[in-house]
């Protein structure tokens, strides 16, 4: 039996009331993120024994393990007074993600029996906008000020680290200002008598608690950085994002990208019933499906020329589906690149000259292999048809999937939610277009 079964079945005990010793121990020992992946799958009542089993503390942590939706139901059943406390042992930045899951009335009497100074802290993040900085960075930093030796700092490291990780000792003026960061290896091998200022970096990569958390992501990602200072409007530093809350954004935010290009959501799966989900996404579905009808009336439109050379409706589904892929993929890199920084709108034409090139040489392949089907199929004008066609059409593609994502966000829309449906529903129309249009100019050539 692998270690998560008995983990799962020591919980599962416990929550029960029918655990041993050993169950208890291998529950102490766990981490807080196996001990929610096992919460996540117990019956509501089973999860409340569960939590009431842990510490304060270690049930703060698991409840930060916890997926919105469990949260939710959890924290709604067990009483409030024991909500508080867990609250209080939590990172006031972790604590602030619970209460915000919460309905307004509960969120506030529990907020209420909190102890003040955290009720304080909670509230203070909860001010910033949801995907700020703010929301993220934990007040746990170690600072000295400028006129200390680096005997003093490391005496002070000792004195004021907690059990959050210090990876750099930052230091400030008389002011509480950022004015430099001295990593700790260089602290340690410095001479005792050294002044900190001798051996700090001026340079120091900040952000702000009103910066977007994707925007707090790249420049972790960029500067190659452990942590990060956030600093108010008057250079004083106030928390500190680590790289661990780094990679939970990039996860979420993928999670949601990836979602919305299919035009849905991530949270829908957790917490809505199917009607909502339908309705949620019904509108996309909906504008989809009145594009689409576009590539029905162009069909209608040239029935004639279908009529006369049938063979044109064997070739149309290759052209829709080889051209939509390719749009997708211009799709997904664009906007992966706009999350990530690689795709900026103020070079909006380096992105677009890169897929010119890339689709040319996509649409010449595959328009030669096509062509060459076709005229052996049928004729070289038919080859021609569908092989020009299907040039014109990825490369049309190709540029639409590169276009439309940068013009959504430049409208102040979600080029994730918007660009992916429309690009495909709009491509069929055109590719459809394209072909038909094409054969009915030449269709003396085929007949």
């Amino acid at each position: 039996m692998g270690e998560s079964d008995r983990l799962r079945e020591a919980i599962e005990g416990l929550a029960k009331g029918a655990g041993d010793t050993r169950d208890r121990v291998l529950l102490d020992e766990a981490h807080p993120a196996d001990i929610a992946a096992v919460a996540r799958h117990l019956p509501l009542t089973e999860q409340v024994a569960l939590f009431r089993l842990l510490s304060q503390e270690r049930a703060g942590e698991v409840i930060n393990q916890l997926d919105d939706a469990t949260l939710l139901e959890l924290v709604q059943v067990l009483e409030e007074g024991e909500v508080s406390r867990i609250l209080d042992e939590m990172p006031p930045e972790h604590a602030a993600d619970v209460v915000e899951e919460l309905p307004s009335e509960q969120a506030e009497k529990i907020l209420g029996l909190m102890q003040e100074d955290k009720s304080e802290e909670v509230q203070e993040r909860l001010d910033y906008p949801e995907h700020s900085a703010g929301r993220l960075m934990s007040p746990d930093f170690v600072a000295v000020n400028d006129h200390a030796t680096v005997e003093q700092a490391i005496e002070h490291v000792r004195k004021s680290v907690s059990d959050e990780r210090a990876f750099e000792l930052y230091v400030v003026d008389d002011h509480a200002h950022l004015v430099g960061v001295v990593p700790l290896r260089r602290l340690l091998i410095a001479h005792p008598g050294t002044p900190v200022t001798a051996i700090r970096d001026d340079n120091v990569v900040t952000v702000t608690p009103q910066m977007d958390r994707e925007d707090v992501a790249r420049l972790v990602a960029k500067y190659d950085v452990v942590a990060v200072p956030v600093i108010d409007d008057q250079n004083r530093l106030v928390g500190t994002i680590t790289v661990d809350d780094v990679v939970d954004i990039v996860g979420q935010e993928a999670s949601e990208d990836i979602f919305r290009m299919a035009g849905s959501d991530a949270a829908e799966l957790e917490r809505r019933s199917p009607q909502q989900i339908a309705l949620m996404r019904l509108p996309w579905v909906l504008a989809t499906l009145v594009i689409e009808l576009g590539a029905g009336v162009v069909i209608h439109y040239f029935d004639r020329t279908l009529a006369r050379v049938i063979l044109l409706a064997s070739f149309m589904p290759v052209i829709q589906a080889i051209s939509g892929n390719t749009g997708l993929q211009s799709v997904t890199m664009v906007v992966r690149g706009l999350a990530t920084g690689q795709v900026q709108l103020i070079r909006w034409w380096e992105p677009l000259r890169r897929q010119i090139q890339t689709s040319i040489i996509l649409g010449g392949v595959c328009g030669l292999l096509v062509g060459v089907i076709g005229a052996l199929w049928h004729s070289p004008a038919f080859g021609l048809i569908v092989g020009v066609s299907m040039f014109i059409s990825v490369n049309l593609s190709g540029i639409a999937g590169t276009t439309i994502p940068m013009l959504s966000k430049r409208l102040g829309f979600d080029p994730a939610l918007t660009a992916g449906p429309f690009e495909t529903a709009l491509q069929d129309v055109l590719g459809v277009t394209i072909f038909l249009s094409l054969a009915t100019a030449l269709l003396h050539w085929l007949t």
